[in-house]
């Protein structure tokens, strides 16, 4: 995570749990560390900005909550992204019960060219079509740049399941697009 490899993990973690004046500098800095990846893993997810950015808000607060109790049993990053992808699906499942499925382009001001749109539109299109946990363990892969073990942490499955929905959502989407 960038900026997250900056920090020192325990330290933080510490002031964090603390009772104490630092606790809010801790958090801030936590927010700071975090904030981006967690946006985009809410994004990629919820293929909603505003739903992404209320899942971004909650992820925070369900972390202010939550790290208390957090026993180091993982790194802080995993929890992090654990939480962010628990509250962003659930985010993604509520918009999609409440109201007609909204597929959004993502933005790409640098995208210029028309077959270049819609090339980006099909391939939207197509990941769209893919199944909540093939499109979640493919967007934490490829738009995350997260390993495998990295994945299986944060969705608490196996390693070889992550291999195996990669492989799948890889397949699926290569039809889509043919």
């Amino acid at each position: 995570m960038s900026g997250a490899a900056r920090i020192d993990e325990a330290a933080l973690i510490r002031r964090l749990q603390e009772r104490s004046p630092s606790r809010d500098a801790a958090f801030a800095e936590l927010f700071d560390a975090y904030r981006t990846r967690v946006f985009a893993v809410c994004r990629n997810l919820t293929r909603s900005r505003a739903d992404a950015e209320d899942a971004t808000q909650e992820v925070f607060v369900a972390l202010m909550r939550a790290l208390p109790g957090f026993r180091g049993e993982s790194a802080l990053g995993t929890f992090v992204h654990r939480i962010a992808v628990r509250i962003a699906i659930k985010h993604r499942l509520r918009s999609v019960r409440h109201s007609e499925l909204r597929v959004e382009t993502p933005e790409h001001p640098l995208v210029e060219s028309l077959e270049a749109r819609e090339e980006q539109r099909r391939l939207s299109d197509a990941v769209e079509q893919l199944s909540l946990e093939h499109r979640t363990v493919l967007a934490l892969f490829a738009v995350e740049d997260l390993s495998h073990r990295e994945i299986a942490d944060i969705l608490g499955i196996p390693e070889g399941t992550v291999w195996s929905r990669l492989h799948l959502a890889r397949k699926r989407l290569a039809a889509l697009l043919a």
